[in-house]
C-alpha cells in the first residue's frame, strides 16, 4: 500500500501531499488533453460566411463575439474578446480551418469571464484555444458543440496574426461613446491636446452621438487620427448608463465599457507602443514633462520592467469658471470649454482617487477601467507631481465653495497651440 508503514503525522502528511500531487497533476494532463485541438474534418474548403461586423451573436444568444487575436506570450493560442452570460454559457468550441490541406480542428476553449462583472450577468470574457501546431488558421468560427457544419458557422479573421512595426507611440481608447453625445468642444479640445501630447491615433467604441458630433468624427477620420469602431451592444443586450448593478434587469453595465477597452487594447497590441485608457472628458497632464513621450521615457527609466502606469483622476468642475479664455466665436459650439475651467476639487478624506492609465499592451491579459486584473509585469502609482488627470466634468464635492477648490493652471501652458488647433477644426467643421 501506497500509505502504509509508519503511523505517525509526519507520514500522514506526507502521503496526504503525494495522493493531492497525483490527483491534481492527473487533472490539469486531462485538462489539457480535453482542450487539445481534434481533427474532425479533412478536404473541406472553408466556406462559412466571414463576418466583419464589431458584435455578433451566437445561436444561443448568450455569447457575443468581438474579435479573436492571435496570442503567443505564453502559448499559442486565438484569444476570442467577447460577452457571455457568467451562468448560462457553460462550454464553447473554436474551429479552426487549416489551408491547403483543408483540415478542420476543433478545440475546446477556456472560457474566463473577467471578474470585474459589477454584479451584471453578462460580463467581458476571453474565450481562449490552442490552435493546431502545425497550421496557423487565418479564421475561426465559435460554436456551442464540436459537432456540426462548418459551413453553417460565421467566419472570423484572427486578428494579430502577423508581427507589424509600431505605426504609433501613443493610443488612446475611448469607451463607449453613448447618449446622443454632443459635447462637441470638449471632444475637440481633448482631441487636440493628445495630438499636442504627442498621440497619433484616438479610437471611439461608438453607440451613438448628434449630428454634429458624427461631422467632428468624419473631419478627424479623413485627417486619420480618429478610428471610429461601430458598437452597437444595445441591439444585443439591455445595457445599463452606469458601472453598478441594481437589479433593474439590464444585462452589462456602462455599454459594455470594459469589453470595448479590452478590445482596444488587443486591436493595438503590435500598432502603437502604449495604448491610454480614458474617457473623453479626461486628459492625462503633464507636470513635470512637455509632453507624454518625454513622460514614458523618463518613467520607464525609472520603472524598468513595468507595464502599467496608473493616473490620478482630479476633478475640475464645470459648475467653476473662469472669464479667461472667454473666446467669443465658441459660444455657439455646443460643450465645455476646458480652458475656463482650472480649479480642481481637493482630495477626500478616506477616498481613494481614482486612476486611469497609460500601459504596454503588450504586457496587458485583461484590464478594467481603474485598473488591469491581469498583466506581466508590475504596475506603478504615477505620484501627482509627475501628472494627474485632467477631469472636467459635474463636480463630485459641489457644496464646496469657490475657496475651497485648488487653482490649478496647469492646461494653460498649453493654451496657444490649443486655441489655435481647436479653430482650425472648428471653422472645417462646425462654424
Amino acid at each position: 500500500m501506497l500509505c502504509g508503514g509508519k503511523k505517525s503525522y509526519f507520514a500522514a502528511a506526507v502521503c496526504i501531499i503525494t495522493l493531492t500531487s497525483m490527483v491534481t497533476l492527473s487533472y490539469l494532463r486531462l485538462q489539457r488533453l480535453s482542450h487539445l485541438p481534434k481533427i474532425i474534418q479533412e478536404g473541406s474548403r472553408c466556406r462559412g460566411k466571414i463576418t466583419n461586423r464589431t458584435i455578433t451573436a451566437l445561436k444561443d444568444n448568450r455569447t457575443f463575439i468581438i474579435s479573436p487575436y492571435f496570442d503567443n506570450r505564453e502559448s499559442k493560442v486565438t484569444r476570442v474578446v467577447g460577452i457571455v452570460h457568467h451562468e448560462d454559457v457553460k462550454q464553447l468550441y473554436c474551429w479552426f480551418c487549416c489551408q491547403p490541406d483543408g483540415k478542420v480542428y476543433v478545440s475546446r476553449a477556456k472560457i474566463d469571464v473577467h471578474s470585474d462583472r459589477f454584479g451584471f450577468p453578462y460580463g467581458a470574457t476571453d474565450i481562449v484555444c490552442l490552435e493546431p501546431e502545425n497550421c496557423d488558421p487565418t479564421h475561426v468560427s465559435i460554436h456551442q458543440s464540436p459537432h456540426g457544419n462548418i459551413d453553417q458557422l460565421p467566419r472570423f479573421e484572427i486578428k494579430n496574426r502577423k508581427a507589424e512595426t509600431f505605426s504609433v507611440d501613443f493610443t488612446v481608447c475611448i469607451s463607449a461613446m453613448f447618449g446622443n453625445y454632443n459635447n462637441v468642444l470638449q471632444f475637440i479640445q481633448s482631441v487636440e491636446m493628445y495630438k499636442i501630447l504627442g498621440v497619433q491615433k484616438v479610437v471611439i467604441y461608438k453607440n451613438n452621438c448628434s449630428h454634429l458630433m458624427e461631422k467632428v468624427l468624419r473631419f478627424y477620420m479623413e485627417e486619420g487620427t480618429v478610428e471610429v469602431i461601430p458598437w452597437p451592444i444595445n441591439s444585443h443586450l439591455k445595457v445599463s448608463s452606469t458601472w453598478q448593478f441594481f437589479q433593474d434587469a439590464t444585462h452589462i453595465g456602462y455599454y459594455g465599457q470594459i469589453t470595448a477597452l479590452n478590445d482596444c487594447i488587443y486591436r493595438n497590441m503590435q500598432r502603437s507602443k502604449f495604448v491610454v485608457l480614458n474617457d473623453a472628458d479626461e486628459i492625462i497632464l503633464p507636470l513635470k514633462h512637455p509632453d507624454w513621450k518625454t513622460m514614458m521615457n523618463s518613467l520607464q527609466e525609472q520603472n524598468p520592467g513595468t507595464g502599467v502606469f496608473l493616473f490620478e483622476n482630479h476633478i475640475f468642475p464645470k459648475t467653476v469658471s473662469t472669464h479667461v479664455f472667454n473666446i467669443s466665436s465658441w459660444d455657439t459650439v455646443p460643450g465645455v470649454n476646458i480652458l475656463q475651467h482650472v480649479h480642481r476639487e481637493p482630495d477626500r478624506k478616506d477616498v481613494i482617487n481614482p486612476k486611469k492609465m497609460i500601459i504596454d499592451p503588450r504586457k496587458v491579459i485583461q484590464t478594467s477601467v481603474h485598473s488591469v486584473l491581469r498583466a506581466y509585469g508590475n504596475s506603478v502609482n504615477v505620484p501627482m507631481d509627475v501628472a494627474l488627470i485632467y477631469h472636467c466634468r459635474v463636480p463630485l464635492q459641489g457644496n464646496l465653495p469657490r475657496e475651497s477648490l485648488i487653482r490649478d493652471t496647469t492646461l494653460w501652458r498649453y493654451n496657444s497651440s490649443l486655441i489655435m488647433n481647436v479653430n482650425k477644426v472648428l471653422y472645417q467643421t462646425v462654424l
